[in-house]
């Protein structure tokens, strides 16, 4: 990449929307997210132990969208949103 292309994309900025979200889950505490994916799969277990098979499927498929959203998190809190732009 040329040095002209890495300094137009220092200069991009977030959205407001998302500065918006990014300060509201950083109040979150970390492990809320791992708690929730591990409540998820606990709930999706019990429904397909009680035969209901497509409830099962339903919850399971929170718990990969809930780790993400928690590796989202700590990366905004570790990094900062548009953190490497005001240096």
């Amino acid at each position: 990449m040329s040095k002209r292309h890495g300094n137009a994309a220092r200069q991009q900025t977030e959205g407001a929307l998302a500065t918006a979200i990014e300060e509201q889950t950083a109040k979150l505490p970390s492990d809320t997210f791992l708690w929730a994916a591990g409540a998820a799969i606990g709930v999706s277990l019990l429904a397909r132990l009680l035969g209901y098979k497509e409830g099962a499927n339903f919850f399971g498929l929170w718990a990969p969208t809930l780790l993400m959203l928690g590796t989202y998190n700590k990366i905004v809190k570790v990094a900062g949103h548009d953190q490497l732009n005001r240096s």
